[in-house]
């Protein structure tokens, strides 16, 4: 794959992930706000459960997409080096059409299959 297409796919994927880190911190932060004026009893109150859950949910989804964007910052420094196509297990080539797909992989389709 070409360096610039690489770097465009790269920077794609990395502003869409910053939209979705940013959407998912806002709601994390609102879940937290609104549970500010609750009991915080959630034995008793049938609310309490589901605002954990969500609370748990967003967060876990947040950190993913945190981890997302900093494998994107790995991915351009590999573009940078010249390996963004080199399987980092086998050393051959990551097909281009997985690239299209997972812009941050770092092994090849044989090589996750293996897992």
């Amino acid at each position: 794959m070409e360096k610039r297409v690489a770097t465009e796919l790269i920077e794609g994927a990395r502003a869409e992930t910053e939209r979705l880190v940013t959407a998912l911190a806002r709601q994390r932060d609102d879940i937290v706000a609104a549970s500010q004026f609750d009991s915080g009893d959630d034995e008793h109150d049938p609310e309490g459960a589901t605002i954990a859950f969500e609370r748990a949910q967003v967060q876990a989804l947040l950190r993913q997409a945190q981890d997302d964007l900093a494998a994107l910052g790995k991915a351009a420094d590999r573009v940078e080096a010249g390996v963004y196509d080199v399987c980092e297990r086998c050393g051959g080539p990551i097909a281009e059409d997985r690239l299209l797909a997972l812009p941050a992989t770092r092994i090849c389709i044989s090589c996750a299959n293996r897992r």
